[in-house]
């Protein structure tokens, strides 16, 4: 389907999935304001909330089913598969997280309808830095997303924890997104452009691939973009942030604002600067210097979520090594394995919110000793979504590092993928503690686990996530295809490959 941005109805059609959600977005402000005087009040908005993704779920894979692009250059959004995929993905991350918030706002006594309204429009700003083809866009997309996941942190006000949550997370997420404006500046005062296809055809057309205001710009954008994805040496505010948090708002923030991160990152790096050699270098450090320090501090961990606040760290060093490659196969890496991560980060936040109470803080790995034995199902579950995150084979963790390090490898970065694959080992070491804890320990007393449950929405957050990274584990065909053809939007005019250091 080809798509006309001449006239109205182009235009509305080309942006029908962010129409969509905002219209949703309106909807359950109307209803907060009118009703929010009780949990009730508060599930009809969670409902509102979950309808109003599905049905922009569905005009996305409409779209995509539709081979929808424009028929001329795309001005401000993109009109190609990469978006739609990565738009299936916030999607689903926040879908995901509403079926885990229904019931756990209620046990929690957070009464606060608001909560649903701030995910939704998290949500599309997510959306506009996946589909963005100007840095304008997205950067109003990022910050966007940025205020709301900051309030979303500090969601709980009666917690000092959330508030020092949401005081890091704000003032750290200010200072990086004035780097990434004053980058913007920069690169728009080297090309005369924003749009990231005129800012491509200026670098590489008018030799500006060395021009010392071109390359101060992309160094800025990309210390913006290594904050948000929780890049070393720009991750310290992620243990204290993803600790504080309520867990559902943790796990949104390590799947789907960090798969936003890399989103904009990618179509940044291949659109406008596919041929600058000089970032593939910058990353390829960033991607290993992540990836060790993220798992060795990791296993010094004994709190869960604080554990696998080190290990969003160490999946982000995983990422960027996809990306590193500068390849249109290291951008399907991206799009499975962010896939597979979402699954089992949500999932795995899951279970740690049915194992504690008040924000999950002290739930540490010996407080799961003999959850295989009182609920099987659920220690099931657990097991399959740590050794997801190890990459155990049979898991979609293991097919999407396997394609990570395919894509290394084939861009000639053999150093990096020995990297991975010894960090990867070293994460045995915090992932294997809690499986052992839950089948090889007995329970801690005879009231153990009584009140680990999990029902409704959260019930199907689990049960769904395990199930597909199993699925896409022994099956990958049909998502290893669907992230090819959402990466055929990012091919770049020139593949550079590099050497490690």
């Amino acid at each position: 389907m080809v798509i006309d941005l001449n006239n109205t109805a182009g235009l509305l059609l080309a942006l029908a999935p962010e129409l969509v959600l905002g219209f949703w977005c309106l909807v359950v402000m109307i209803w907060v304001a009118w009703r929010h005087g009780s949990f009730e009040d508060q599930w009809v908005a969670g409902v509102l909330s979950l309808a109003g993704l599905v049905m922009a779920l569905g005009t996305v894979i409409w779209l995509w089913a539709s081979d929808a692009r424009a028929a001329q250059l795309a001005g401000m959004m993109a009109l190609d598969p990469y978006r739609y995929a990565t738009a299936v993905l916030f999607l689903l991350g926040a879908i995901l997280t509403v079926l885990l918030s229904l019931d756990y706002l209620k046990r929690e006594g957070v009464r606060i309808p608001e909560y649903y309204l701030l995910l939704l429009f998290g949500t599309l700003g997510m959306m506009f830095m996946g589909g963005g083809s100007d840095l304008i866009v997205i950067f109003l997309g990022l910050e966007l997303m940025s205020v709301a996941v900051y309030v979303l942190a500090g969601i709980d006000r009666r917690s000092p924890f959330c508030a020092e949550a949401a005081l890091k997370y704000f003032l750290l997420g200010a200072f990086a997104s004035g780097f990434f404006l004053y980058g913007i500046a920069l690169i728009y005062g080297a090309t005369g452009t924003t749009n990231l296809v005129l800012i491509g055809t200026q670098v590489s057309g008018f030799a500006l691939s060395s021009n010392l205001m071109a390359l101060l710009g992309l160094g800025l954008l990309l210390i913006g973009f290594a904050f948000k994805v929780a890049a070393v040496p720009f991750h310290m505010w992620t243990p204290d942030v993803y600790d504080g948090s309520p867990t559902p708002v943790t796990g949104y923030m390590a799947a789907a604002v960090k798969a936003a991160g890399f989103a904009a990152l990618l179509r940044v790096l291949f659109h406008s600067f596919g041929g600058v050699v000089v970032w593939h270098e910058a990353l390829w450090w960033l991607a290993v210097i992540t990836m060790v320090a993220g798992n060795l501090v990791a296993l010094a961990q004994r709190q869960l979520k604080r554990m696998l606040a080190y290990s969003s760290i160490a999946h982000a060093g995983y990422l960027l090594a996809a990306v590193t490659s500068g390849s249109s196969a290291g951008a399907a890496a991206f799009l499975f394995y962010a896939l597979a991560y979402t699954l089992m980060t949500i999932g795995a936040f899951a279970v740690l919110a049915a194992a504690g109470r008040g924000g999950e803080r002290g739930v540490s790995v010996d407080d799961l000793n003999g959850l295989g034995s009182r609920r099987p199902w659920l220690a099931a579950a657990m097991t399959v979504f740590m050794l997801s995150l190890l990459g155990f084979p049979g898991t979609a963790g293991f097919i999407g590092k396997w394609y990570i390090l395919s894509a290394a490898i084939d861009a000639n970065q053999q150093l990096l993928a020995v990297v991975l694959v010894l960090t990867s080992v070293i994460s045995a070491g915090y992932y294997l503690p809690p499986v052992m804890a839950m089948y090889m320990r007995a329970p801690s007393s005879p009231e153990a686990h009584s009140e680990t449950t999990v029902a409704g929405g959260a019930r199907l957050v689990v049960a769904l996530s395990a199930a597909l990274l199993v699925v896409f584990g022994f099956w990958p065909n049909a998502a290893l295809e669907a992230a090819r053809r959402g990466s055929t939007g990012l091919t770049p005019a020139v593949v550079y490959t590099v050497e490690g250091p």
